[in-house]
C-alpha cells in the first residue's frame, strides 16, 4: 500500500480516521480468541462514517487489490475479524446511530456500528425487546448479523436470522444494495438476505439493518436448579420442552466453572453444594402465568433428581445472576486455549458431554463445559491446567501444545458422529475452517466458494476466512 492510496483514503474519510501507527493497529490484530498465534497486524485501519464512504473505500481497495477486513466490536472467538492478509481493517464504530424505532411495525432501523447495549436501551424505552443476547453486549449489530449470533435466548426465540428483515450492504466493488424491508413475508426471488446473515463479512459489508422486535415481557423469572449429576441436569431439559413450558433460556453449568468465576468476581453463586446446575429463564404475560410455569418446571426438575429449586426474586437479583453467567468466559480466559462452539441435536448433548469428560480424564487436561442445553450448543473450554481425581489441578500446567490438537480433534469427531456441527453461534472464522469440509462435504464447499467468487471475484473482502 503506497502513499498515494493512503492519501486517497484520507481524502475519502478525513486524516483523523485513517490509522497507521503500529501501536494503535495492535488493537485490530486480534479478536477474543485466546492464543496469540493468529494475531496479524493490518497495514492500515479506516473509520468510515456512512455507507457512501464504505463504498468509496471498497472501490479503491478493489481497484488496487488490497484486502479489506470489516470489524465490529471485536468480540468474536474464532479469529473472524483478524486481518490475516494485512491490508485494511474497516472499523464500523462511527456507524453508531439508531435511526428509527418503529413502534407500529415493531421494528428498529440501526446502523451496523451500534453496540448491543445501546440498542437495548433505545428499544426498551419504547417497550420493545430484541431477544438475541450474545454474551458480550459490546458486540455490534453488524457483527451479530454477520455471525448469526444467538446466545442463551435462542431456545425460545432463535438467533439473529429470525429477526433481521432488511439490510443495507456494500459489495466489494462498491455497489450499495438494499435487501428486504419492513415486512414479515417475502417470497420474491432468492433470499440474498439470508445469504449475508452469517457470511462473516466475506460477501459484503453490512452498514444498516432493519430488525423486528417483540413486546418486552411483562414478567420474568430466573431459576437455579442444583443437581448431583450433570447428566441428570441435561436429561431434564427435553422433558421441560415436551411439556410445552418453553423457557426463554436453559443453560447447563458445572460446578468447576462456577467456582472459578466466584474467585474471579469475588462473589458467591446463589446455590452451593452441587456438581451441576440448570439456569432457566422464563418470561410470561402475567404473574399467574409465570407462577404456573415456575411450578410446572420445578416439579419436572425435582422428578429428575434435582436437589432443590431456587427462584430469584426481583429484577436486580435476576440481573446479578445473569451478569455472573456472562463473566464465566472472562474468568477462564487467562488460562484458556480455545472455547469450542459445537452444536448437536438436543437428544445427543448428554452423550457428547460424557465423551468430553472421558477425554478430560484420559488426557489429564481440564475441559470445563457449559452451554445452552435447550438448543444443544456446548462450549467446552480447553484449558492449560491439569485435571486429577475429578477436579482441576491448578498447580500443574499441562504440556498443552502437544495435547491440545489431539483433544480438539477427538471432541469434534464425537460431534460429527452425533450429527453435530462445528459452530452454533460463533462462526467459522479463521480457527475452525480446517473442519468445514469434514462436516459439510466437498460439494457444499464448492458451492460456497462459487458464491464467494460471484460477489467478490478479486477476493478482497475478509480473505482467508471460512474456507
Amino acid at each position: 500500500m503506497d502513499d498515494n492510496v493512503i492519501k486517497k483514503l484520507q481524502g475519502i474519510i478525513g486524516p483523523k480516521d485513517v490509522i497507521f501507527e503500529k501501536d494503535k493497529l495492535q488493537n485490530y490484530s486480534h479478536d477474543e480468541f485466546p492464543l496469540p498465534t493468529i494475531r496479524t497486524l493490518p497495514q492500515i485501519a479506516v473509520r468510515p462514517h456512512n455507507a457512501d464512504e464504505v463504498s468509496k473505500i471498497l472501490k479503491l481497495a478493489n481497484q488496487e487489490k488490497i484486502p479489506v477486513t470489516p470489524r465490529g466490536g471485536g468480540t468474536g472467538l474464532c479469529g473472524g475479524c483478524v486481518p490475516v492478509k494485512g491490508g485494511i481493517v474497516m472499523l464500523l464504530e462511527n456507524l453508531n446511530k439508531v435511526l428509527e424505532v418503529d413502534r407500529e411495525n415493531m421494528m428498529v432501523v440501526s446502523e451496523a456500528g451500534v453496540m448491543l447495549k445501546d440498542l437495548y436501551v433505545h428499544i426498551e424505552k419504547e417497550g420493545l425487546f430484541f431477544p438475541p443476547h450474545p454474551g458480550d453486549e459490546t458486540a455490534m449489530v453488524g457483527g451479530v448479523i454477520a455471525t448469526n449470533a444467538g446466545g442463551s435466548r435462542a431456545v425460545k426465540y432463535g438467533t439473529a436470522r429470525n429477526f433481521v428483515k432488511g439490510l443495507e450492504v456494500v459489495l466489494p466493488q462498491g455497489d450499495i444494495i438494499n435487501i428486504g424491508g419492513k415486512f414479515i413475508k417475502n417470497s420474491t426471488g432468492f433470499s440474498l438476505l439470508n445469504l449475508f446473515i452469517g457470511s462473516e463479512g466475506t460477501l459484503g459489508v453490512i452498514t444498516k439493518a432493519i430488525i423486528s422486535l417483540l413486546p418486552i415481557p411483562k414478567e420474568t423469572a430466573t431459576l437455579i436448579i442444583p443437581y448431583d449429576s450433570i447428566y441428570d441436569a441435561i436429561k431434564t431439559v427435553p422433558e421441560i420442552i415436551k411439556e410445552r413450558a418453553l423457557p426463554l433460556a436453559v443453560e447447563f453449568i458445572e460446578a468447576d466453572a462456577i467456582e472459578l468465576t466466584e474467585k474471579y468476581l469475588a462473589r458467591d453463586w446463589p446455590a452451593k453444594g452441587a456438581k451441576a446446575y440448570l439456569l432457566i429463564l422464563l418470561d410470561g404475560a402475567g404473574k399467574e402465568e409465570l407462577e404456573r410455569l415456575c411450578e410446572g418446571i420445578s416439579n419436572i426438575c425435582l422428578k429428575h433428581n434435582a436437589k432443590d429449586v431456587f427462584i430469584a426474586e426481583g429484577k436486580a437479583r435476576q440481573k446479578e445472576i445473569l451478569d455472573f453467567r456472562s463473566q464465566m468466559y472472562e474468568a477462564m480466559k487467562p488460562n484458556c486455549i480455545e472455547t469450542l462452539d459445537i452444536a448437536v441435536p438436543r437428544s445427543e448433548i448428554t452423550g457428547h458431554i460424557k465423551t468430553v469428560h472421558k477425554i478430560e480424564k484420559e488426557y489429564g487436561i481440564w475441559l470445563p463445559t457449559y452451554g445452552h442445553a435447550g438448543d444443544g450448543n456446548a462450549h467446552t473450554h480447553i484449558m492449560k491446567f491439569g485435571f486429577r481425581d475429578g477436579r482441576p489441578n491448578l498447580s500443574v500446567k499441562k504440556d498443552w501444545p502437544e495435547v491440545y490438537p489431539v483433544v480438539r480433534r477427538l471432541i469434534h469427531e464425537d460431534a460429527k458422529k452425533r450429527g453435530g456441527i462445528i459452530s452454533g453461534e460463533h462462526g467459522v472464522g479463521l480457527v475452525k475452517k480446517e473442519y468445514l469440509e469434514e462436516f459439510l462435504g466437498v460439494r457444499q464447499i464448492e458451492i460456497m466458494r462459487s458464491i464467494k467468487a460471484v460477489f467478490d471475484p478479486s477476493n478482497i473482502l475478509n480473505p482467508g476466512k471460512i474456507f
